[in-house]
């Protein structure tokens, strides 16, 4: 069986080198003119024999001679013809031109194959990811054929399968990640895309080398959590956000507090016993933390 599957897969591209398509052009108008001539004169002067045998040469000359014309290919840049013969493969034509082929050979698939590069973008899909959370994600692959011998002899539709294996890469690699992560450290879905999309493009790689199909780029073209949990997940980020916020407020409070306190004490300007010192930090702590604007009352006499 192991044998079996490696000659299934042992299909390598050839490329052939045509004949030059306005020399075979040339050479068959002039057959075919002079086989015209040549018939035009035999019937003619059919009375004898070498006019005669003229005549059929002609007709035969004209029935046939129009036959290497099948075998002219006009190639546009960035385009291939990947030919047989009874069957078998004898190459890959891919440069630009006007060329001449045998007329016996066959072009699989009837036409021919876009080396251009493509890109695919499948549909959204629903994954769980690795902690378990729900979430939409889709995948956007940019893409080329770079072995042709491999795309239509390898597999059945190398578009479909370079589909296919797009979605089932995308499962595996979001699997691995978190969608988000209070770890700034962690890697997850939504903040490291760098990372996910080389992971991505090559574990599609290794995936469609049998196709001969070359990843150039794997991106996360669309990334959310599934609606049955979007709204509590919407409200862990603003409670997550709002006591990241109140922890920078509370810091920077406390140290122009302590400030304040380093600056009155520096300059001689009052003297406070430890409770006046605690009232001042409780007052300044709910003027700076504070979610309104406070209201001072303004104390005419004396602080005691």
């Amino acid at each position: 069986m192991e044998k079996n599957a490696e000659k299934t897969y042992t299909y390598e591209e050839k490329e052939i080198h045509p004949v030059n398509g306005w020399a075979v052009l040339f050479i068959t108008i002039l057959l075919m003119v002079g086989a015209l001539a040549l018939t035009i004169w035999g019937g003619i002067e059919s009375t004898d024999e070498a006019p005669a045998a003229a005549l059929i040469i002609g007709i035969v000359i004209m029935a046939i001679g129009w036959f290497p014309l099948i075998g002219l290919k006009i190639m546009r840049p960035n385009e291939a013809l990947v030919l047989t013969l009874f069957g078998k493969y004898v190459g890959t034509l891919k440069k630009e031109g006007f060329f001449f082929i045998n007329p016996f050979c066959t072009p699989v698939g009837g036409g021919k194959l876009s080396l251009k590069t493509m890109t695919h973008n499948n549909e959204k899909q629903k994954i769980n990811d690795l902690s378990g959370n729900p979430i939409e994600v889709g995948i956007v692959v940019t893409w080329r054929v770079v072995n042709t011998a491999k795309a239509v002899f390898n597999v059945q539709n190398y578009g479909a399968f370079l589909s296919i294996q797009a979605d089932t890469t995308l499962r595996d690699v979001a699997r691995c990640y978190p969608y988000d992560s209070t770890d700034s450290d962690e890697k997850t879905l939504r903040g490291s895309s760098t990372e996910v999309s080389e992971k991505l493009k090559e574990l599609l790689q290794e995936r469609v080398e049998i196709a001969g199909l070359e990843i150039i780029e794997a991106r996360i073209a669309h990334l959310a959590y599934a609606q049955e949990i979007a709204a509590a997940m919407l409200q862990r980020q603003q409670a997550t956000a709002i006591i990241e916020a109140r922890q920078k407020i509370v810091d920077g409070a406390v140290g122009m507090v302590e400030m304040a306190l380093k600056k009155l004490n520096e300059s001689n300007i009052c003297e406070l016993d430890e409770e006046r010192k605690a009232q001042m930090v409780s007052n300044l702590l709910v003027v700076l933390c504070g979610n309104k604007d406070a209201q001072p009352i303004v104390n005419s006499g004396s602080i005691y």
